[in-house]
């Protein structure tokens, strides 16, 4: 076996497995945070906090700008991601509990395949398709058992959704940067456009920082530190060894982990009906995901093992 070649993908798997473990932890941080902090002060604090660490390790790094055409994909992954996303899930959260809110979003890698079949030119299977109309009913599940007297749980799907389309969009957005910068320059510039497209919230922020628990102050820390500063590194990281489409395929374990995480910490379950519309949603994303029974094995050179071809 060929130990020094198969180091980086043994790395980047273990960055994936980072990012998942910590963004699983961010939707319970989030959840707590949100009972002192509104969504938008929220996410500037985050960002901010991430942008600081972030922007410390660049300087130490001494890495220097961007490349000039990386621009375009760190500004829109910095709104869109960054910026949107987090704005979108802390409002989502304060509506429903946190292991409804993974459950929705993790309709993001479905939306991924559609996006990079669009943009990336990654191929648009049948299996495609179908998956979506599975995670499509799976929401709809979701939001229906979520449905109360005044409407909000609903409106908190809804938010969540939304989230998971920004999530989508933003890694479209930054794939193509990553060839071009390191995943630090992206991540630091990328977190610092979120924390710019943030700053209208700074006055909220300001005035609520003032009366948080020292509890709620600590979790918006750990979640710019962490979930942020940390786990977008390594998503990015990975991400630049690999497809957007595979990459959104490692946060499956999410939901399961916020959901033990949520059940632990905060002492909050989903209901079951809520629960088989999150089970239909990672479904329809395994369905798009799988690969025909039919593909072949194609020979490649001598002295290589035979690989799987790729089946449209």
């Amino acid at each position: 076996m060929n130990t020094i070649g198969n180091r980086p993908r043994t790395l980047a798997t273990g960055a994936a497995c980072v990012t998942v473990v910590l963004w699983a932890s961010a939707f319970v941080a989030v959840r707590r945070a949100g009972e002192a902090y509104s969504p938008g002060a929220l996410a500037l604090g985050r960002l901010a906090t991430g942008a600081l660490a972030l922007g410390v390790f660049w300087a130490v790094r001494r890495e220097g700008l961007p490349p000039r055409a990386a621009w375009r994909g760190i500004l829109l992954s910095g709104v869109l991601w960054f910026g949107c996303y987090m704005v979108l899930l802390n409002w989502g959260e304060q509506q429903v509990d946190a292991g409804t809110a993974a459950l929705v979003v993790n309709i993001g890698p479905l939306l991924l395949a559609l996006l990079g079949a669009r943009f990336l030119g990654d191929p648009m299977p049948p299996r495609l398709l179908a998956g979506l109309a599975v995670s499509f009913a799976g929401a709809v599940t979701v939001g229906l058992s979520m449905t109360g007297g005044d409407g909000s749980s609903l409106f908190g799907v809804v938010l969540c959704l939304l989230a998971a389309v920004g999530y989508a969009c933003g890694v479209v957005a930054q794939k193509p940067a990553l060839g071009r910068g390191s995943a630090l320059q992206v991540t630091t510039f990328g977190c610092l456009t979120g924390a710019v497209a943030c700053l209208p919230f700074a006055g909220q922020l300001t005035h609520e920082v003032a009366r948080a628990p020292v509890s709620a102050t600590l979790d918006m820390v750990y979640l710019g530190v962490f979930p942020t500063a940390l786990a977008f590194t390594t998503w990015a990281y990975a991400l630049a060894r690999t497809t957007a489409s595979r990459m959104g395929v490692t946060t499956y374990a999410v939901p399961a982990l916020v959901v033990l995480m949520s059940w632990l910490v905060l002492g909050e379950v989903p209901g079951m009906v809520t629960l088989a519309g999150g089970v239909l949603c990672l479904a329809g994303v395994a369905v798009s995901r799988s690969r025909s029974r039919g593909g072949r094995t194609v020979r490649v050179a001598a002295g290589e093992e035979p690989r799987p071809e790729r089946v449209a």
